[in-house]
C-alpha cells in the first residue's frame, strides 16, 4: 500500500501562509526588505531543514541501535543556490558534529553513510537533482 502525506497550506496575511503538517502548524514568511514580516523561515530552507532531521533521525536510530554513547550532536546543512531564478540548491553540503569515543568513529561513519546512501528519502530526492557531501566533525 502507498503512503501519501497532505499538507495543508493556507494563506493568513501580508506574505505570510501557514502550512499544518501532521496536526502541527508552521508559519512562511519573507523578510520585511522582500515585503513580508518575518514572522517564520522562508521555504527553501525548510528544505534544509527536512534533510537534517531525516537524516539525524536515522543515524540516532543507527547509533542507538549499535550501542553507541554519543552527546552533543548538531546537524549543519549548508545549500548553496544558484543566481539566476528559479532558484535552486546547485550544492548541498552536511555536517555531522558529535561527542563520541574515538573507538566509535568507524560506527558513526558507517550509520552516516547507510543514512544517506539507504535510509533518508529526503536526501535520496535531493540527489536526484545535486550533489549532497557531508562529513563529520568529532568535538
Amino acid at each position: 500500500m502507498q503512503t501519501s502525506h497532505v499538507v495543508q497550506t493556507h494563506y493568513t496575511d501580508g506574505m505570510s501562509f501557514e502550512s499544518v503538517i501532521n496536526n502541527h502548524s508552521i508559519i512562511l514568511d519573507i523578510d520585511e526588505a522582500g515585503g513580508g514580516s518575518d514572522k517564520g523561515p522562508t521555504p527553501k530552507p525548510l528544505i534544509l531543514s527536512a534533510l537534517g532531521g531525516c537524516t539525524g533521525i536515522d543515524v540516532v536510530s543507527i547509533l542507538n541501535k549499535m550501542h553507541v554513547p554519543y552527546s552533543n550532536f548538531t546537524i549543519i546543512v549548508n545549500g548553496t543556490l544558484s543566481d539566476e531564478h528559479p532558484k535552486v540548491y546547485t550544492h548541498i553540503h552536511i555536517k555531522y558534529v558529535i561527542s563520541l569515543n574515538s573507538a566509535d568513529q568507524e560506527k558513526m561513519m558507517k550509520a552516516v553513510n547507510l543514512s544517506l546512501d539507504k535510509y533518508c528519502g529526503v536526501s535520496a530526492m535531493l540527489k536526484k537533482v545535486c550533489p549532497v557531501t557531508s562529513e563529520i566533525i568529532y568535538r
